[in-house]
């Protein structure tokens, strides 16, 4: 094994791991909350813009909400963020051994193409407005765009990364990174196969 790999399975660890990843957690969560709040599906879409059938089928598994869904589903269901995507924490602080990480979830398009695979860092952390992700990107030829409240750091772990901001098209090599406002229409991707990334987002 080369330095250069052995460093990212030191960073990544086992991020592939197709065993860990539980389809209907993030659709049950949303079903939840919406029923808890005595919400219907027509008006969750009122507030997110979110067409009733998609909603459907990300709370059935079908479809898995990408991130930037999952921000505006938050804030429609008065709900935090983290609630959502990792549950509720019961922990002042986390620490997270590389072979330790339980969650793994992953975000399709809305016609079901896989985009992404990621892991939270921190899911035991109670209140907190920030995550930390460990991503697996898939290629994104449709150039699916993105926007949400709140604001995004990308780090580049390995292969290359496609991130459009507006019209403005960049792509980092490992080492590279990136700060950006969620509010501007953004995509992240691999430019080929697959990449990695470190991710951590502020929900604002």
């Amino acid at each position: 094994m080369s330095i250069e790999s052995d460093r990212y399975e030191m960073l990544t660890g086992n991020v592939e791991d197709e065993k860990q990843v539980t389809p209907a957690t993030i659709g049950e969560r949303i079903r939840r909350i919406r029923e808890e709040k005595g919400l219907s599906y027509e008006q969750i879409s009122n507030l997110t813009g979110v067409d009733v059938d998609l909603l459907r089928k990300m709370e059935m598994g079908d479809i898995q909400p990408q991130i930037g869904v999952l921000v505006k589903l938050s804030k429609a269901l008065d709900a935090a963020f983290s609630r959502l995507l990792s549950g509720v924490g019961n922990r002042v602080y986390s620490v997270t051994r590389k072979d330790e990480r339980k969650l793994v979830s992953r975000s399709t398009s809305k016609k079901g193409k896989d985009l992404y695979t990621y892991q939270s860092l921190a899911p035991e952390v109670q209140g907190r407005h920030m995550e930390s992700l460990i991503v697996t990107l898939e290629e994104n030829p449709e150039q699916e765009m993105s926007v949400h409240e709140g604001e995004e750091f990308i780090f580049a772990l390995e292969n290359a990364v496609l991130v459009k901001i507006n019209d403005d098209m960049f792509e980092l090599s490992p080492g590279d990174s990136i700060y950006y406002l969620s509010t501007t229409p953004h995509m992240v991707a691999a430019k080929k196969g697959r990449a990695v990334i470190l991710a951590v987002i502020y929900e604002g």
